[in-house]
């Protein structure tokens, strides 16, 4: 394996000091570098499976896009090794619609004990509710970032595992339904519980009975240019260590820029019910700004506009390099 060295603390303490005309000093203190253990995730390849998402169309369920993508999903996780299970349920939606569902699980040494979750929705919204008009309401998204970007991620990371596996088993799901929740002009409706519907699922039938991890890490909206990732309430309250492993991983490998050390808001997502309901410690990474439009998320969330134009490299590299060193260091 390559190791890289990535400089976190470099002090010069030389002391000059004068007297008589003679010169005295301290020797430099030792600099303490950051030894990087994961092998380098291509942002290249992670952007190519975005746009591979993308270019089905909008992955909504009960649409012929979103069995052409499952298929796809799965086929991929095949393809990088993984032991494939797809987990298929017929879902009810808010409004009562039956949604043909499936959640893709990929599976990495699935005999280890010690065990890292890595999660992410596939689906993508039905509806652009957030979009400036109107007329787009109904419309379904291509969800480029909100939804493909952490897939996309996840995808590369399983590349890299199947070339050379880490000290711990890893689990990959890809949750459906997460993204038809109740649209903002709907009427009277209103429930948290219509929204993160596979996860919801998943958390209370397993796919391997009484199924535990360490802990787990969901990407969600992670390849907006610019992105950044604050700690939201819900990963606090149940997974606060693991904030601070994500985090800190972060910054020794130079991305403080996107991963913020500092509070965001409550997030309802996919990484509550794994949270309860399997009492798993898990984070949310999701790109969120604190005084901003569209109830704080990037400015194409739920409109026509989340597209390939808005995912960037820099961001996808930065994600995914976090969450290898992550799991490489795990043991």
């Amino acid at each position: 394996m390559k190791y890289y060295k990535i400089s976190v603390l470099f002090v010069l303490a030389t002391m000059l000091a004068c007297a008589c005309g003679n010169k005295s000093s301290k020797p430099a203190a030792q600099v303490v570098e950051y030894q990087k253990v994961s092998p380098d995730f291509d942002a290249d390849s992670a952007y190519h499976f975005v746009q591979k998402q993308v270019d089905f169309g909008p992955r909504v369920p009960n649409t012929k896009e979103h069995i052409a993508c499952a298929n796809y999903l799965a086929e991929t996780l095949k393809r990088f090794g993984a032991e494939v299970i797809e987990q298929k349920a017929v879902l009810t939606a808010y409004n009562g619609t039956k949604l043909n569902a499936v959640n893709i699980i990929g599976s990495y040494s699935p005999e280890k004990k010690n065990r890292v979750l890595l999660f992410a929705h596939w689906d993508s919204r039905p509806y652009a509710d957030a979009d400036a008009d109107s007329k787009n309401h109904n419309t379904p998204i291509d969800g480029a970032n909100d939804g493909a970007s952490g897939v996309g991620v996840l995808l590369e990371v399983a590349r890299q595992i199947q070339i050379k596996s880490p000290e711990v088993g890893v689990d990959i799901i890809f949750f459906d339904a997460e993204d038809y929740g109740v649209p903002s002009f709907a009427e009277a409706i209103s429930s948290d519980n219509s929204w993160c519907l596979g996860s919801q699922y998943w958390a209370e039938n397993p796919h391997v009975k009484g199924y535990k991890a360490k802990f787990g890490i969901l990407l969600d909206m992670v390849g907006a240019k610019d992105a950044t990732f604050y700690r939201d309430a819900v990963s606090k309250r149940y997974a606060s260590n693991v904030i601070e492993k994500v985090w800190s991983t972060a910054r020794q490998l130079g991305y403080g820029k996107f991963f913020i050390s500092a509070n965001g808001g409550y997030i309802m997502d996919d990484h509550v019910p794994v949270n309860q309901v399997t009492r798993i410690p898990s984070i949310d990474v999701l790109d969120y700004k604190i005084s901003d439009t569209h109830d704080g998320f990037f400015p194409h969330w739920h409109t026509i506009n989340d597209t390939m134009d808005n995912i960037d490299k820099e961001t996808l590299k930065a994600v995914g390099q976090t969450v290898l060193e992550v799991i490489y260091k795990e043991k």
